[in-house]
């Protein structure tokens, strides 16, 4: 019987997709790929095994229940996105940032391309709960990045050595300086990333960039990363964005009251230690932290770590907002409840006086003496700078070749505030 136009076109079909199985396994195995829908970019691609096995990783995973804004939702609520959708942001800024260097003929292998992104992809992960509200408070003298940089060892002996070159990039040891530049430095993706996404989730317009206008300008001059003299004015308006997200967003007076409070609650708990945990301990990963920890890491203690996360720490404030202690207890019921200690900025330091006037006011509201009202009263300072002079700079290589320091540029605005600190001064108190 003659065939119809349908069966042949069936059998045509299946020649086709047998050809393309049978091109597939004579290559290899088929690539993988995904796409996740970030609400910044769009479509951020997910094409490498390593990476694949990075992001699946539950040390990665653990980056879900971190905030990166730690408390600054209480301040702007939509202000709620995580680690690690930071660190996805920053790994998709890398790919355009390394098809970009390419263009202009820097030689990047693919292994560099994948240790790289791997390397942005893991650049958070020894961050603790609410990130850098607790930064050194809850591991005394340890930084997230010396926790990172063991998680990061940890797994690469886990991923059979994959890491290596990521964690030589991550280090600074990498023959390509460059490479360790676009993780961490004055222009890194890290920031990139964290300036565009946290006005995109707090709705502050002062903090948009023109990253995309960065990436094109970058370029590889003598092995480091430089910005094109026509890249001056984008990369003036990032630094102008970044001090301006500090004093709005991230050193915001009712931020820093929440954050402040949040460390009080910490130093409380752990001078009723000193009596006895047994009202204290919630059961949870913060347990071993704060009554048992020395100090020194190791595998064992590092797995204890990576089991800490925001949720823990929230849990434990909501444990202790019950305690017999009432100094601890109203402050865990005030964060709760968003009742927040006053703030006042100025650019002066308080009088002793009124610091004085507003502990015994403390004193008598709450019914607790004045050496318990320093839990709700007290003062600090404040400063940011929109370039540090002393760290990575930020180098603009003009046509003809020479290069000149961002500071050393002739221009008033960057010349007049470029590297002047700001500094403000804060009391915090009930009211």
């Amino acid at each position: 019987m003659p065939c119809s136009y349908v069966q042949i076109y069936l059998f045509a079909t299946q020649v086709v997709h047998l050809k393309n199985r049978f091109n597939k396994l004579s290559t290899g195995m088929a690539v993988k790929r995904k796409i996740i829908n970030d609400p910044v970019y769009g479509f951020i691609t997910i094409n490498h095994p390593l990476i694949f096995d990075i992001i699946a990783h539950p040390r990665y995973q653990r980056l879900r229940r971190i905030h990166q804004m730690a408390l600054a939702y209480l301040v702007y609520p939509g202000a709620v996105h995580t680690r690690l959708l930071h660190s996805l942001g920053a790994y998709h800024l890398m790919g355009l940032a390394i098809t970009e260097l390419r263009a202009k003929n820097t030689e990047i292998t693919e292994e560099e391309e994948i240790a790289v992104k791997a390397a942005i992809l893991l650049h958070d992960i020894g961050h603790g709960p609410f990130s850098h509200a607790l930064e050194n408070r809850l591991l005394p003298g340890v930084h997230h990045e010396e926790i990172g940089l063991q998680i990061m060892q940890e797994m690469n002996k886990e991923l059979g050595g994959r890491l290596s070159m990521a964690i030589e990039i991550f280090t600074g040891s990498y023959h390509k300086k460059f490479l360790h530049q676009l993780v961490s430095g004055q222009l890194d993706v890290d920031r990139m990333d964290y300036l565009t996404r946290d006005s995109f989730f707090t709705g502050v317009s002062e903090g948009v960039i023109g990253y995309d206008r960065i990436l094109k300008m970058l370029v590889v001059s003598d092995g480091g990363l430089m910005v094109e003299e026509k890249g001056i004015y984008s990369i003036e308006k990032f630094l102008v964005a970044r001090r301006q997200m500090y004093w709005q967003v991230y050193l915001h007076k009712t931020v820093m009251s929440a954050e402040k409070m949040l460390v009080n609650i910490l130093n409380r708990v752990r001078m009723l230690s000193e009596k006895g945990t047994d009202h204290l301990k919630t059961g949870g990963a913060t347990d071993f932290f704060l009554y048992d920890f020395k100090g020194e890491m190791n595998p064992e203690i590092l797995e204890k770590f990576c089991r800490l996360d925001d949720i823990d720490f929230s849990f434990a404030v909501k444990h202790w907002s019950n305690h017999p202690d009432r100094v601890l207890s109203e402050l865990c019921k005030r964060l709760l409840n968003r009742q927040l200690l006053k703030v006042k900025l100025r650019s002066e330091s308080f009088e002793e006086t009124l610091v004085k006037e507003k502990l015994k006011q403390a004193s008598k509201q709450l019914q607790i003496t004045e050496e318990e009202a320093t839990y709700f009263v007290f003062t600090g300072e404040a400063m940011n700078t929109m370039y540090r002079v002393g760290d990575e700079r930020i180098h603009i290589l003009y046509k003809d070749g020479t290069v000149k320091d961002i500071s050393a540029i002739d221009d008033a605005l960057i010349n007049q505030t470029i590297s002047a600190p700001v500094r403000k001064f804060y009391i915090c108190s009930l009211s």
